[in-house]
């Protein structure tokens, strides 16, 4: 009989449903020894927080995050409220011994998220961040290959995530629903909504990255604040592009932007190397494109003119994650990649093996986001301080 893992959730928004849909789902698809039950959704409007959970099936609400934290039938907290909320509500779970689930990015600063993660090692609670991208079966598949040694010494690391949502002036910023205009709610623009998913996944394949010099810009200078009704200046990056060194010798070039118009969620990454090279596209996510390079002499066993790019669709039950899911050719999702991220966390939590990434694993990404910041400023390389 399956233990009952009883979830508080803060939040009802994007990420708010991209979790809850992860705890309904999980126990169908995946064995485990609990199974989540959704104990409870905290969020200051009571209105809008009866209505979430009355339809995803939560059994009661919260309005106040501090009383749910001390409610004795609560096992997990998951964290999907805006970035500045996370260190006070990480600091108390853990106090209280519960166990943490946050969205990334970790926290507003460096120093924040060292403070969380010092307070859950304290505690031994376990915890994880939500990088979901890991979860793509294709980008589960490149780490696999560059664990194999396929890829053989690297050379090459470039990345995009572009967006285009904030192009017009009239968009507003603040409040609810546009928070992530807000630096003092966000922390940072695209370097933390949207780089941090690049750097954590860059770093996953293709280890630590030590050094970068980065230049930003934000191009809307003043918006209405939705709270407020008046103008003020933005102070979040609308675009950021970097260059970086990794320890293993190879360079990267990373660029995001919310003012790409036409791409709507467009996040790539490719890693060449001495003997082959990776390539994924999140908007064709089922597809991981792959090129290994043939040593003269190997022509008998791949003839010259056959040489080139295999598009390799990942839905095979050989393939990370798929014999959870649909029969060969059967595509899987971006809600699925949360399901397997709460798996993964559940079996750690079964198994005493931590899941990655955990709040020390996410602080390196956080220590790369506040040195491209601070290069932004100023347009000198930095050192990150990153040692995974």
């Amino acid at each position: 009989m399956s233990k009952p893992l009883r979830v508080g959730m803060i939040g009802y928004g994007f990420m708010g449903k991209a979790h809850s849909n992860a705890y309904v789902k999980v126990p169908y698809f995946y064995d485990l020894k609990h199974r989540p039950v959704l104990a409870a959704l905290c969020a200051r409007n009571k209105e809008k927080a009866e209505t979430f959970a009355k339809n995803w099936g939560y059994e009661s609400i919260e309005t106040d995050w501090r009383k749910l934290i001390e409610r004795k039938d609560i096992d997990l907290i998951d964290i999907g409220s805006p970035n500045n909320t996370h260190k006070e509500i990480a600091l108390a779970a853990a106090k209280a011994g519960k166990m943490i689930v946050c969205e990334k990015p970790l926290a507003m600063t460096t120093a924040e998220a060292e403070e969380m993660t010092d307070a859950v090692e304290k505690a031994g609670v376990p915890n994880m961040v939500w990088f979901n991208y890991r979860r793509v079966p294709a980008i589960s598949l490149a780490h696999q290959v560059v664990e194999e040694g396929r890829i053989g010494k690297p050379f090459h690391y470039r990345a995009t995530y572009l967006q285009d949502w904030t192009i017009a002036d009239d968009v507003p910023q603040g409040g609810a629903t546009l928070w992530r205009l807000d630096a003092d709610v966000a922390g940072s623009g695209v370097t933390g909504d949207l780089l941090a998913h690049s750097i954590d996944t860059a770093m996953w394949l293709n280890g630590p990255i030590t050094d970068v010099t980065a230049a930003t810009e934000t191009f809307v200078k003043e918006r209405v604040h939705q709270e407020t009704g008046k103008k003020q200046p933005v102070t979040i990056d609308d675009a950021c592009m970097f260059l970086a060194k990794f320890a293993n010798g190879s360079i990267g070039t990373f660029e995001s932007t919310r003012y790409a118009r036409g791409r709507k969620n467009f996040n790539t990454f490719e890693l060449n190397g001495a003997n082959g090279s990776v390539h994924f596209n999140l908007e064709d996510p089922q597809y991981l494109d792959f090129f290994e390079y043939k040593a003269p002499g190997a022509a008998e066993k791949s003839p010259d003119h056959l040489t080139g790019w295999r598009r390799i669709h990942v839905t095979n039950f050989e393939h990370p994650y798929m014999d959870h899911w649909w029969v060969p050719g059967c595509t899987v999702g971006y809600e699925h990649t949360f399901i397997n991220a709460l798996a993964d966390f559940i079996k750690g939590i079964e198994t005493g093996k931590p899941t990655q990434p955990d709040f020390r694993n996410a602080l390196q990404t956080q220590r790369v986001c506040d040195a491209v910041l601070a290069s932004g400023k100023d347009g000198q390389w930095k050192k990150t301080g990153v040692s995974l």
